[in-house]
């Protein structure tokens, strides 16, 4: 039987990586990497940086192959992406079924595979398609909203008060009822700015563990949300890409 792990990698720096992470990556004969063309070759880079600094047992193999194209402004936004998971099944389909009857192969997954991630979805489609047979695992990581606390020395909640993972275009709908803390995904827009001298605070971080990390905070007041709104146009024109994420708080007595 096939085996594949879905393996946390962390936000960036290679030391996130657990004990765990480490064993099952020299246990595994064949690792694969999606390519998501020149301007994010750092993603590639970086996992080929673990696999140099981690893996200790020759012979492992590396099957790449080209992440489809997604539509980022569709019509339909739910189709859009049913319709690029299913050409990412199909990547996914192949690749493991390149694999030999008793090998192990590997997905590194940015992060925690479990948080605003598609792999885990992608293997039980193929799963459910039923042409190739595998059975999986899953390695947790050091997910981006761990990094972004720990980066600003903060924490994720206020004593008994809930906490919201969400994304940009679900926060422009306004802020979440009987929530005090939210943090924000997939942003493009920077939704924040929409809450500006609210009394909110913010932390916001890009490129987390990384050499080009950026990291600003305080009361969200307009000229703080114009800041982050500069520095990371400026990131993102200078790099070609932008991974990022923040924490808004609304302060509450304890």
């Amino acid at each position: 039987m096939r085996k594949i792990s879905a393996i946390g990698i962390g936000a960036g720096d290679p030391e996130h990586l657990t004990v765990q992470a480490v064993r099952r990556l020299n246990e595994t004969d064949v690792f694969f990497v999606l390519d998501k063309g020149s301007e994010k070759q750092d993603l590639t880079a970086l996992r080929q940086e673990i696999l140099d600094r981690f893996v200790e047992q020759p012979g492992y193999r590396v099957v790449r192959a080209p992440d489809p194209e997604r539509d980022r402004t569709p019509d339909d936004y739910r189709k859009a992406v049913a319709d690029w998971h299913r050409l990412r099944t199909d990547v996914y389909e192949n690749m493991i079924a390149s694999l030999g009857p008793g090998e192990r192969g590997a997905f590194l997954v940015w992060g925690d595979p479990a948080l605003y991630d598609s792999t885990l979805t992608l293997l039980d489609a193929v799963l459910a398609r039923g042409n190739v047979e595998f059975e999986y695992d899953v390695i947790p990581g050091v997910s981006s909203v761990a990094a972004l606390t720990s980066r600003h020395r903060t924490t994720m909640n206020q004593i008994g008060r809930p906490v919201l993972i969400t994304t940009g275009r679900r926060l422009e709908a306004g802020w979440p009822a009987d929530v005090d803390d939210v943090f924000v995904m997939l942003d493009a827009n920077c939704t924040f700015s929409q809450f500006a001298d609210t009394g909110l605070e913010i932390y916001w971080g890009a490129y987390l563990g990384t050499p080009d990390e950026l990291l600003l905070s305080g009361p969200l007041s307009a000229d703080l949300a114009a800041e982050i709104r500069s520095v990371r146009a400026s990131a993102r024109s200078r790099k070609g890409w932008i991974m990022d994420i923040y924490h808004l708080r609304r302060p509450t007595r304890s």
